[in-house]
């Protein structure tokens, strides 16, 4: 006799172990504890504490005080906007790409919109977002200048408003320590002028981004300040800003202007804004042949600069990681936090660390 064909069942085992925990918590319909559940659905202890703690986590239940867990009503799927800062710049898209991840992660429905590092299209975005009804924004864009009138918008509309990187009014700060993160750039340099170059420098420039205001900008205070500290006999008036926009053209553009009036043997220590930044400021000293006469230090630790790192030859001594990969769990935690009525820190610095050629090569001998 011929074997009956057997059905296949295409089941996802966690899913349904999920879904008998919904189950039993909306048949019971009342609050019940941990052992409760595991001795109603005989699943693993472990795995009931997981899944009750996803299901809170995604707002299928609540975790009282007391302990127990109770079913409660769905609410509707959060969506959140994030205007990046500009797709083509590669913190940005580390930074969106991060955010991405962590709101698929945690049920929240994700709005990008490009700012393209233009203050009016920042306005025309803020207005996008509201007229979709977001719950939360998470605004990464640089002007300050339209700061206010950005968040004004969004004040306007009730909607809370996380601002990455550069602050805005009433709003929640995320992002780095700017000051913190240039002076240990400016330490960096310090020590490399002591190791490489006996303790000399002729000029100190601090690649800036003016347009972001001073809260950024105090990422070359603080570089300057890092390199006093350890350099003492630079002059006040070797120490210069020049405007990069924290961007690779116009930053070779500054640094080839000025490299124009200044002759060959001199050298330069120079703190970026961005790491863009300090691409830019590289390929000038490339093309003039002049790249042993600088050191330089970026912010962000893109891929391009680390490649650049692992040679062990350029001129690029170093980056302030700001950990992108951090900013979307934190982000969207926060949001949820904001959406809830529950109050968040008017700043949320995040941890950050510096990378050298150095720490690159052990960390590839210890892969």
């Amino acid at each position: 006799m011929a074997r009956g064909k057997i059905k296949r069942l295409y089941l996802i085992p966690i899913l349904s172990k999920a879904l008998d925990v919904l189950e039993m918590l909306e048949q019971q319909n009342s609050s019940m504890t941990l052992e409760d559940v595991y001795q109603r659905t005989q699943i693993s202890k472990t795995s009931v504490y997981r899944i009750l703690k996803t299901l809170v986590h995604r707002g299928y239940v609540a975790h009282g005080e007391s302990g127990e867990y109770r079913l409660v009503s769905r609410p509707k799927r959060l969506r959140f906007g994030l205007a990046v800062q500009s797709a083509e710049l590669p913190f940005s898209q580390q930074v969106a790409a991060s955010v991405t991840a962590a709101a698929a992660s945690s049920g929240v429905e994700l709005l990008i919109l490009d700012n393209h590092f233009d203050a009016e299209t920042a306005i025309r975005n803020a207005e996008e977002f509201v007229s979709k009804r977001v719950d939360v924004v998470l605004e990464f864009q640089a002007e300050e200048h339209v700061a206010p009138h950005v968040a004004y918008i969004f004040k306007n509309a009730g909607v809370p408003l996380i601002a990455i990187d550069v602050p805005h009014p009433n709003a929640t700060y995320f992002g780095v320590d700017n000051f913190e993160v240039g002076y240990e750039a400016g330490i960096l340099l310090a020590q490399h002028a002591h190791r490489k170059w006996k303790g000399k420098a002729d000029w100190v420039l601090g690649i800036g981004l003016a347009e972001a205001g001073s809260f950024v900008q105090s990422r070359i205070t603080g570089a300057f300040e890092g390199i006093r500290t350890r350099l003492d006999t630079i002059p006040a008036e070797r120490f210069l800003r020049l405007e990069g926009r924290g961007m690779r053209q116009p930053s070779n553009l500054a640094i080839a202007e000025f490299l124009g009036n200044h002759r060959r043997g001199e050298r330069f220590l120079v703190a970026t804004a961005t790491d863009s930044s300090a691409l830019g400021v590289l390929d000038a000293a490339r093309a003039v042949g002049r790249e042993q006469d600088f050191a330089i230090a970026g912010q962000d630790c893109i891929p391009e600069v680390i490649e650049e790192m692992r040679t062990g030859k350029s001129a690029i001594i170093g980056s302030v990681s700001h950990e992108a990969q951090t900013y979307g769990p934190r982000l969207i935690q926060l949001g949820i936090t904001l959406v809830r009525g529950n109050s968040v820190p008017p700043y949320n610095y995040v941890k950050h660390r510096v990378v050298t050629p150095e720490d690159l090569k052990t960390d590839g001998e210890g892969e």
